[in-house]
C-alpha cells in the first residue's frame, strides 16, 4: 500500500508550508504531500521538491486547477491568505472554489483552516466595536468564518489556529524603540490573554489532525502554544533580547487609527479576543495541541530560535 497523498493549498506560505514540511520530515508516516501554488517555479515550490514533495499548480480563482489538484488524493489541506488581497469578497470566493472543489472530489478528509465569525458574538448594529466596510466587524476572521457552511461536515475538520508569533518578525508587530531607544510591544489587550503559536507548529498540529483521520472529521480543533497576556510576552522578550521591552496598551480606538492597512481591521480584533477572551482561549487548548504536536514550542522556545531574526528598529 502506498502512502496516502495530502493535498496542501498554499504550501509556500506560512500555514501550507508547515504542513507540507512536517509531511516530509515524517518519512515513517502514512502521507505523501502535493503541494499546490500558483508559482512552481519558485525558490519556496523548487525547495519542496528537491525535499520531496509533488508540487503542482494551481490558483484559488480556478475550480478547474483545484479539482485537478485533488484528483486522488485522501486528503486536504484547505487555506486562503486575506492578507494578501485584503478583499473579503475575493476571500469568500475563494473558499467556496476550494470548497466546492472538494466537493467534486473523492478526498476522505479535509482540514479548512478557519477562524471565529465574530459577528456571531457583535452584531454589526453593536457600535461599541465599528463595523467596517459596512458588512464586517473582523474582517479577516469573519470571511472565514462565514465560508463554514460551505464545507462538507461529513469529511472536514474546521481548524482554528492563533496569532503567528512570527507576525513579530514579518508582520511589524515586533518591539519597537521610542525616542528613548526604549523598546516596546504594542498589545491593546490590557491584562487579556491572546492565544500565540509558531506558524511551524500549526502545520505540526495539522497533521496531527490528518493522523486522528475519522475521529476530528465533524469536530472544530483549536490549536495555541500558549496563551499570554502583552505584560508576559514583554517579560519573555526581555529575557530573550537581554535588554527591557515594555507592554504599551492603547485603547483598541487609539490603535485603530494607527493608519497602516488594516489597521481597524486589527484593532478591532485585539478588541474582540480581550472582550471575549474566555470564549477565543477556550477554543484553542495548548494541551490539545501538545497531543497533536508533541513538539509543540513555548514563546520562550520560539523566542530562543528566531529572536535574532526580529527586526528592532
Amino acid at each position: 500500500m502506498g502512502k496516502k497523498l495530502i493535498t496542501v493549498f498554499g504550501a509556500t506560505g506560512a500555514q501550507g508550508g508547515g504542513l507540507a514540511r512536517a509531511i516530509l520530515a515524517d518519512p515513517g508516516g502514512d502521507f505523501a504531500v502535493r503541494a499546490v501554488t500558483r508559482k512552481p517555479d519558485g525558490d519556496a515550490a523548487r525547495a519542496l521538491a528537491t525535499a520531496g514533495a509533488e508540487v503542482v499548480k494551481a490558483d484559488l480563482d480556478d475550480v478547474a486547477s483545484l479539482r485537478r489538484a485533488l484528483d486522488g488524493a485522501y486528503g486536504a489541506y484547505c487555506v486562503t491568505n486575506y492578507w494578501e488581497l485584503m478583499s473579503p469578497d475575493r476571500e469568500i470566493a475563494q473558499a467556496k472554489n476550494i470548497a466546492d472543489a472538494t466537493k467534486a472530489s473523492s478526498v476522505s478528509h479535509i482540514v479548512w483552516s478557519t477562524l471565529e465569525d465574530t459577528r456571531e458574538r457583535v452584531p454589526l448594529d453593536d457600535q461599541h466595536m465599528p463595523t467596517l466596510q459596512g458588512r464586517f466587524k473582523v474582517p479577516h476572521l469573519d470571511t472565514k468564518g462565514e465560508s463554514d457552511k460551505h464545507f462538507d461536515a461529513s469529511r472536514t475538520t474546521w481548524f482554528r489556529t492563533s496569532f503567528y508569533w512570527d507576525n513579530l518578525i514579518y508582520f511589524g508587530m515586533g518591539p519597537r524603540p521610542d525616542e528613548s531607544g526604549q523598546l516596546g510591544f504594542v498589545l491593546p489587550m490590557g491584562d487579556k490573554k491572546l492565544p500565540g503559536i509558531a506558524a511551524e507548529d500549526i502545520g505540526k498540529c495539522a497533521l496531527g489532525v490528518f493522523k486522528r483521520g475519522a475521529r476530528a472529521i465533524g469536530e472544530y480543533i483549536g490549536v495555541a502554544g500558549e496563551h499570554l497576556t502583552g505584560a508576559e510576552m514583554a517579560r519573555a522578550l526581555s529575557h530573550a533580547l537581554e535588554r527591557p521591552v515594555v507592554h504599551r496598551d492603547p485603547p483598541p480606538a487609539v490603535y485603530r487609527s494607527f493608519g497602516f492597512p488594516g489597521a481597524d481591521d486589527l484593532g478591532n480584533m485585539f478588541q474582540y479576543k480581550a472582550e471575549f477572551e474566555a470564549e477565543y482561549c477556550g477554543a484553542r487548548s495548548v494541551a490539545e495541541s501538545r497531543l497533536l504536536n508533541p513538539e509543540l514550542m513555548t514563546f520562550a522556545a520560539w523566542l530562543s530560535k528566531y529572536k535574532s531574526r526580529m527586526p528592532l528598529s
